[in-house]
């Protein structure tokens, strides 16, 4: 048996008796989504909290003036 259908049994066996069909759905995206991240750290493809936040201040800065601010332009609340 494969090693990834050795710890998807590991992980489903670890899951309460009477769990639904969607706690297993669920644990196993999430096991899924931890194992991607992982392996997007080791191979250099992610992007540091700093980099991050100085990313999103510039794109906040470009989106231009505050949605409700235009409204009130316009005579709109």
């Amino acid at each position: 048996m494969s090693a990834i259908k050795e710890e998807a049994i590991r992980l489903i066996q670890s899951l309460p008796e009477d769990c639904s069909i969607e706690d297993i759905q669920y644990h196993l995206y999430v096991w899924q989504k931890i194992e991607n991240g992982l392996a997007a750290v080791e191979s250099g493809r992610s992007v540091s909290q700093e980099d991050t936040e100085r990313r999103v201040a510039e794109w906040v800065k470009s989106t231009g003036p505050n949605p409700q601010e235009r409204g009130s332009d316009r005579g709109i609340s």
